[in-house]
């Protein structure tokens, strides 16, 4: 039996706003991305790439997908690239799941994702959670990151996961949100604790 990697090169530039180390000024950056059926990766960055970054790096391997995205805050910049990649259609269906506080503490990137969006595809709750799921006919992709949705020169991680189980439990948790809340409501609660494989009321069984 053979196996074949599809190894992929990227370049991007950025720059850090009132940044005071080497990233102050507008410069590139090289980065290797490879996914393969039923890997598991671990990145680290100081801030190097943002999530979308990785979105992107991923979508071009993955092909047109359907994107779910939880995060805590997401800036105008980050939302309009998102929106970019429905429109050209890398993302084929997406779906946000964003804290309550979201449209109190940054009301003018909470317009912006419901003026690109639509309320039908956000919904709120209480949480911090950073994760993001990817799939398509071959793909699953189950991300964990520390990141939010927006560049930040600090230590972050992400991990990348193609685990058709690990992206339903993910997938799960906005299917619940979306059937539970409405569109257009942005200080939602918590959904009702879900009848999950493997969990019994927040307690893990082995």
């Amino acid at each position: 039996m053979y196996s074949v990697t599809k190894r992929i090169e990227f370049c991007y530039g950025h720059r850090l706003l009132d940044y005071d180390g080497i990233c102050k000024h507008p410069h590139g950056h090289n980065a290797l991305a490879g996914i393969e059926p039923g890997c598991e990766l671990l990145c680290m960055t100081y801030g190097q790439f943002s999530l979308i970054d990785g979105l992107w790096a991923l979508l071009r391997q993955t092909g047109p997908a359907d994107v779910s995205i939880a995060t805590w805050t997401a800036a105008g910049a980050d939302t309009t690239r998102a929106e970019q990649f429905l429109r050209d259609g890398r993302i084929r269906r997406m779906r946000w799941l964003v804290d309550r506080s979201f449209e109190t503490r940054q009301p003018d990137y909470c317009a912006t994702l419901r003026r690109l969006f639509g309320d039908d595809a956000i919904r709120t709750t209480r949480s911090h959670a950073k994760f993001a799921t990817i799939r398509n006919e071959a793909w699953n992709l189950a991300v964990r990151t520390s990141m939010n949705l927006n560049e930040n020169p600090r230590l972050e991680t992400i991990e990348v996961s193609d685990d058709p189980g690990l992206a339903d439990f993910l997938d799960a948790i906005f299917g619940q949100v979306f059937v539970e809340q409405p569109p257009g409501v942005m200080d939602g609660e918590l959904p009702a604790v879900m009848p999950l494989a493997g969990i019994e009321a927040g307690v893990l069984r082995a």
